[in-house]
């Protein structure tokens, strides 16, 4: 039973939004209507520049952390603690508070893997970085960082996260099939650049 409440509480966090939160707190024009229509910290960079996207992705990240944590803290463990993090994604991706319209789980997603275990948190976040400053673009790094995570979570032994986390890169790798396609046909926009009409 508490690891049932644990998982609803993570998808609730999940689905505070705070792309469409900032922005509407700023009177800016709803990410969901406008740039790339994705309610995330890459569009709110795109719409509103730095210092709100990253005020997005502390908020999106600590959405991941907190509910992992505070069941950490209240006896949840092993499989049904990686569960309280994919359904933290999964509310950030279908947020029931903004009609199951959210975003692409990747500051999220960030956020519960470092509450679940820092030293895999580290190597992932580790890896988008070198793939962000190198391409320059966030979907790119994003997605192989993504899929690097159930090999990193094998190298570190963290075995009892694995077949949650695989599923976790699948619904994040399936959030990005837009991204996939368009850096295939070499239409994805750079990091800090607007998307094209």
């Amino acid at each position: 039973m508490l690891n049932l409440v644990f998982i609803i509480v993570g998808y609730l966090c999940g689905s505070v939004n705070f792309a469409i939160i900032v922005c509407k707190l700023a009177r800016l024009p709803d990410p969901r209507a406008q740039g790339s229509g994705n309610p995330g910290a890459t569009n709110v960079l795109r719409l509103a520049g730095k210092k709100l996207a990253l005020l997005v992705i502390v908020g999106d990240a600590l959405k991941g952390v907190l509910p992992v944590l505070l069941a950490r803290i209240c006896g949840v463990h092993s499989e049904a603690l990686s569960l309280v993090a994919l359904f933290a994604v999964l509310g950030h991706m279908y947020p029931v508070f903004f009609r199951f319209q959210g975003g692409k789980g990747v500051a999220t997603t960030l956020g519960a893997i470092l509450a679940l275990s820092w030293s895999v948190g580290l190597a992932v976040l580790g890896t988008w970085v070198v793939m962000a400053a190198v391409f320059r673009f966030s979907s790119l790094a994003s997605l192989v960082a993504i899929v690097l995570l159930p090999v990193y979570i094998l190298l570190w032994s963290v075995h009892s996260f694995v077949l949650p986390m695989i599923l976790l890169a699948v619904v994040v790798v399936y959030q990005h099939r837009g991204n996939i396609k368009r850096l295939l046909k070499r239409e994805e926009p750079k990091i800090g650049k607007k998307k094209k009409a």
